[in-house]
């Protein structure tokens, strides 16, 4: 497996002066993943976790339900200059019975900083929901909410030493951490833990919260309701898209999530105030 951190020269210049030391940076590199030997979407990720990765992806799409769909994922023949495998080719074979995408009228070009990037309509990317959100009994205390963020950072391990990876995570309704992921791409983080969540058995998410360290995009909503997830808070703002998909889909949404302060866009009722 690649490594998640690469090292490389860099000149600190400060208010004492100039030096020039080693910095710690985040690995980006390229992930094809392939259908059944056919390329179906390339995206720039932080090595590590690929399968979650990819599982999370496929179920975004709306590609796969259940781990059980996937019958076979593996890496392939990724080689760089010396010969070695560079683990950054992962082919899939679905279950018997699971249809394939038609590659051909999909664009899954994908970037690190991709939101609907790639996609040749709004109409393209809306992906049915598989779940009632309505349905989902959870409730959460505000205090609960505010201690969400400080909970990753404290399980933000590379980026500690880089500052430079998104995290996504997933908790309960009283604020244990279910499962955290870190990538350089937010969507790629969000693809990570709900992948995790997948193999593990437990999508739908219907009394889980999904926190991310950034903003909130279309395409963020859209990966939570298509895995049953009720609720949404992130550090930062949404966009307008995002909000208009999580009140679509009765997805609680919350922005600006900072100490004891926060923007509840969507889904008020599941909130407990003090």
């Amino acid at each position: 497996m690649g490594r998640v951190t690469a090292r490389r020269p860099v000149l600190r210049i400060g208010p004492h002066g100039a030096v020039r030391r080693p910095d710690s940076l985040a690995v980006e590199e390229p992930l094809e993943i392939r259908m059944s030997g056919r390329s179906l979407s390339v995206t720039m990720r932080t090595p590590g976790h690929d399968i979650d990765l990819v599982h999370g992806f496929l179920l975004g799409e709306g590609i796969i339900r259940s781990a059980a769909d996937v019958a076979v994922i593996r890496y392939c023949d990724g080689v760089d200059e010396d010969g070695a495998n560079t683990y950054n080719v992962l082919d899939v074979a679905l279950a018997s019975g699971v249809p394939e995408p038609v590659v051909a009228q999909r664009n899954f070009l994908s970037t690190s900083a991709c939101g609907v990037c790639g996609k040749a309509s709004l109409d393209a990317v809306r992906v049915r929901a598989p779940y009632d959100l309505e349905a989902s009994p959870l409730t959460v205390p505000a205090a609960v909410l505010a201690s969400l963020p400080e909970t990753m950072r404290t399980r933000q391990r590379v980026f500690d030493s880089t500052g430079g990876l998104h995290a996504a995570g997933l908790f309960t309704a009283d604020g244990a951490l279910l499962a955290l992921r870190e990538d350089v791409g937010r969507h790629n983080a969000v693809d990570k833990v709900l992948g995790w969540a997948l193999t593990d058995g437990r999508v739908p998410l219907s009394e889980a919260i999904l926190a991310v360290s950034g903003r909130v995009s279309f395409e963020l909503v859209q990966k939570a309701v298509v895995a049953g997830v009720p609720m949404l808070t992130a550090v930062s703002a949404p966009s307008s898209l995002a909000v208009d998909l999580a009140a679509e889909s009765s997805l609680t949404l919350v922005g600006f999530l900072r100490g004891e302060t926060m923007n509840v866009y969507t889904g008020e009722q599941r909130i407990k105030l003090p």
